[in-house]
């Protein structure tokens, strides 16, 4: 049969089926609408956890929550500025960038700060306007890693001392390249972080061996803070004032180990933890017990009934050796407050990367 004067054909009326014809006004609403869409889904969040040794980079979008959208780790001293280390991980995706939240290794004050252990003086401002960020913030690094603690997962902790769980202020110390602390504050139902330097007051003694250790690195430093002893820096002051005191003999293969290593901290460490150095041993084992001393001075002076955090990269790898009961043992010895200490849960922190966690909870408003 013959189709009418301008009437389709079977093939074109097929064809308007699998392609109708669009109109033009609402495919460009329809784009308009993509493109704005897209758009917000670009906003980003920035977060980073500047530490001495490395600089941990991350994005972040408000409508995926606390799950990374991109990562990448740098080696601090391989870069002049933080904001170098910014500008090669964004690339070209700065434009994207809504905000930016960094922990930093220091006091933070005014919005800027110089790092600690680490030659960057770090400003809000100066990030703001060399990577074109619409708002940058910093944080002190526990301060930081304080913001991630409500949100860490039961597999994200170690208990040390078991305790039935109560409201309450939370304690953070960390012993990583240097010794961090901070504390959350429990009130009306929610936290509030408060950021410290408290790694650096005076060091106290509790025995006659610290005291002469004190004494030790008195002549060396004059002022001796904590940080000069529970922490990587200064976990090798512990370990030269036994071997200058002929407390054991150093075997040869650890010496070789010592003088070939850039840091003499992880070889300390892992040969005490391997028992192949009584010197190691010893070591170690006045590190944890002067942490589990500090951390429970921490606990008194917040009161903290809520739990004291263990942070920092040193812990997890000693695991074993905190379990033995000589962090515990300092933690409590505090005469009438010894009953009271041990009814605060204690826990190791393993997420290595909580700090950054925080920063991105701090930048998310979570």
């Amino acid at each position: 049969m013959d189709h009418a004067a301008g009437a389709p054909s079977a093939a074109q009326e097929l064809e308007s089926l699998c392609h109708p014809a669009l109109d033009e006004q609402a495919v460009a609403v329809y784009n308009s609408l993509q493109t704005s869409l897209i758009q917000e889904e670009e906003a980003m969040l920035l977060a980073g956890d500047i530490g001495a040794t490395k600089t941990h980079l991350a994005l972040y979008s408000a409508d995926r929550g606390l799950v990374a959208q991109r990562q990448a780790t740098f080696r601090s001293a391989e870069y002049p500025s933080l904001e170098a280390v910014a500008s090669e991980f964004l690339g070209e995706a700065r434009s994207s960038i809504d905000q930016a939240v960094f922990g930093v290794a220091g006091p933070v004050l005014g919005g800027q700060t110089t790092a600690t252990n680490l030659p960057w003086i770090v400003s809000e401002t100066i990030l703001e306007n060399t990577l074109g960020l619409p708002k940058a913030r910093l944080l002190n690094d526990l301060e930081a890693t304080a913001h991630g603690v409500p949100h860490l997962a039961p597999a994200d902790l170690f208990t040390l001392n078991e305790a039935p769980p109560r409201s309450g202020s939370k304690a953070v110390i960390a012993p990583g390249t240097g010794l961090g602390e901070a504390v959350l504050l429990y009130q009306d139902g929610r936290y509030y972080v408060i950021p410290s330097e408290g790694g650096h007051t005076d060091f106290g003694p509790t025995n006659l061996f610290e005291i002469e250790l004190l004494r030790y690195l008195m002549g060396k430093f004059g002022h001796v803070s904590y940080e000069r002893i529970c922490s990587g820096i200064g976990l090798p002051n512990i370990y030269l004032y036994l071997r200058e005191n002929r407390f054991a003999k150093e075997p040869p293969h650890v010496a070789a180990a010592l003088e070939e290593a850039a840091d003499p901290t992880p070889v300390i460490v892992q040969k005490a933890m391997d028992g192949e150095s009584e010197l190691c041993i010893a070591t170690l084992n006045a590190f944890v017990s002067i942490l589990g001393a500090e951390a429970g001075n921490l606990a008194l002076k917040v009161m903290a009934s809520g739990g004291v955090y263990v942070g920092g990269g040193i812990p997890p790898k000693i695991l074993p050796k905190l379990r033995d009961g000589t962090f515990m043992a300092a933690f409590v010895n505090k005469g009438r407050f010894a009953e009271m200490l041990a009814k605060m849960p204690v826990y190791v922190i393993l997420k290595p990367d909580t700090a950054l966690l925080g920063a991105a909870c701090y930048g998310l408003g979570l």
